[in-house]
Parts: structure tokens; C-alpha cells; sequence
């Protein structure tokens, strides 16, 4: 089965000449486009098209160096644009040989219609392409859907796409760090070693058999791992950030009554709760309003 081209499109509240300006000039384009570290355009003649070289850093100090030709028309139906585009690289390690595709302006009445669809062709034969549908295109087709919504976000709010790109991976730090420690804390000492401090850490507080303490710390450990999951896959990470902010204190009390000479250790249940505390609540902040895929359309009306 053949793979399906990339489509992204979104509504910008903005001019014509100002997205236009914004996407068709390098120093603009490379600031907010995840997928070029830097564009720079060639000389040439009038009434030719624009030959240029980008790169993009993958992982210091590799980097992927390519070609492209692009070519715009001001001609189109309605006052619409259209930007042409070839590009490629002859690098034997780029999951990209050569492609094609097009930019596409369309004023309405208040905003920009942006879109963008290009396809590719992908090195080493049936493996390169299996490759490509199963990691490379769903990538870049994210990762052109996040540059799309960072660029609206730069001309309506006029928040720098470098500001928005610090707290984007900041905050999935912070994210995939509480995933962690949830699903960790869950897993080991709970389900798979039982450590006994988990059980009397229960038992001290309520006077409950050591058997109900087992299944109580067994029911923890898979409400942990739960909790872990939901801050992957649940969109409304604020209210979970909220929820912890509120936790983590509560976790250090209930501690700290369990076993009062915890205090005495070092990275104690206080410290420990708190820290984690602090940082729920950068999380809870840095996930206000966050440029998103998810904000743009994938497939054509």
C-alpha cells in the first residue's frame, strides 16, 4: 500500500502579507519550523526560482543536509498564494531522498487558510519504507501540524516560537518524569518486591492485618501505575498537575505520622513530597496554552 502524502492546514488570524512574509523569509521560516535548524537562501537571477541549503540538527554533532527549490505565485483565485517546493538530500543517512509539495495561502475574511501537503521518496528499499510509515512520516507529520500551530501562535499572540518551544519540551519533561516515578513507585517496592515498609506504613496508621495491608499496597501500586499512564495519554495534564500539587503534601504527612524518625534520613518523605510538589506546580503553569498537533487538520474537508 502506497503511503498516504502529508496534509496539515490552519486557520491564521493574521494578514496575507504577514504569513507569507513570516514563512517566506529564512531568518523567519527556520525560527519556527521544528524541522529545519537553518535555511539559507543562494544567490539568483530575477524571475528564477529560489535555490537554498537547510540542515537539521538531529543529535550533536549530526546533522542532515539538504537542497530545495521553492517558487511562489500571487496569481490564485480570491487573492491566494501558492509556494512551490522540491527538495532532497544526498546524504546516504537521511531517512528522505527526495520530495515534493506546495504551501497554499487563502484569505477569508478574518484569518488565513495555511496549508501544506508533500510527500517523499525514502532510501533502502521495502525496509526504508516500512521504516517511514511506521516512525518517519507520522513524525514529520507532527512535527509539521507543532510548527504550524507555533507559527499561529507567534503572529496572534505574539509569543516567540522560541519561548513556546522551551516550555513545549519542558513541560513533556516534567511529564514524562512524573510518568516515571508514578509508575516506578507503582511497580517495583508495590507490585514486584512488596518492600515491607509499603505495608508497614499502613498497618501503622490503621490497624489492619498484614494480609489487608498486602492487598491494600497491591491496590496502590496499580492505582500508581494507572496514574502514571493517565499523564500520557489524558489531554487535560493541567487537572492532573492540579491533583498532585495537592497530593504530594498530604503523601508527606501521612508518612512522616507513619514513621516520625523518617524525618531523620536524608531525601526523607518532606523533602522528597515537597520537591516533587514545587514541580507540579512548574508543570501546572508550563502546560497553560501549549502549541499543539492537535490544534490543526490532518486530512483534507
Amino acid at each position: 500500500m502506497e503511503a498516504k502524502p502529508i496534509y496539515v492546514e490552519i486557520n491564521i488570524h493574521s494578514s496575507l502579507d504577514q504569513v507569507w512574509e513570516t514563512t517566506q523569509t529564512p531568518s523567519k521560516h527556520e525560527q519556527w519550523d521544528i524541522r529545519f535548524s537553518s535555511i539559507k537562501y543562494l544567490p539568483k537571477a530575477e524571475g528564477e526560482p529560489q535555490h537554498f541549503t537547510y540542515e537539521r540538527t538531529v543529535l550533536p554533532p549530526f546533522k542532515i543536509k539538504g537542497w530545495g527549490i521553492s517558487a511562489g505565485d500571487h496569481n490564485g483565485k480570491n487573492g491566494a498564494r501558492t509556494s512551490s517546493l522540491h527538495f532532497g538530500t544526498n546524504m546516504k543517512s537521511s531517512p528522505i531522498k527526495e520530495g515534493k509539495g506546495y504551501w497554499k495561502y487563502e484569505p477569508q475574511d478574518e484569518h488565513v487558510n495555511f496549508m501544506t501537503q508533500y510527500d517523499y521518496e525514502v532510501p533502502f528499499g521495502k525496509f526504508g519504507s516500512l521504516i517511514d510509515r511506521i516512525l518517519i512520516r507520522p513524525l514529520m507529520g507532527w512535527g509539521t501540524a507543532l510548527s504550524f500551530d507555533v507559527l499561529r501562535r507567534w503572529l496572534e499572540n505574539s509569543e516567540s516560537p522560541r519561548s513556546q518551544y522551551m516550555r513545549f519540551f519542558c513541560s513533556w519533561l516534567i511529564t514524562f518524569f512524573f510518568c516515571f516515578i508514578w509508575i516506578y513507585h507503582g511497580l517495583v517496592p508495590k507490585l514486584i518486591f512488596m518492600h515491607p515498609k509499603e505495608i508497614t506504613m499502613i498497618t501503622d496508621l490503621i490497624p489492619l492485618s498484614n494480609e489487608t495491608g498486602y492487598r491494600l499496597v497491591q491496590i496502590a501500586g496499580g492505582l500508581e501505575i494507572f496514574f502514571g499512564v493517565c499523564l500520557l495519554i489524558f489531554s487535560r495534564k493541567r487537572l492532573l498537575f492540579f491533583a498532585m500539587a495537592l497530593l504530594f503534601p498530604l503523601l508527606a504527612i501521612v508518612a512522616i505520622t507513619a514513621d516520625p524518625q523518617a524525618l531523620q534520613a536524608p531525601f526523607n518523605p518532606l523533602t522528597f513530597n515537597l520537591s516533587l510538589m514545587v514541580l507540579s506546580i512548574i508543570g501546572f503553569f508550563l502546560h497553560k496554552e501549549l502549541p499543539s498537533a492537535r490544534n490543526c487538520r490532518r486530512k483534507r474537508k
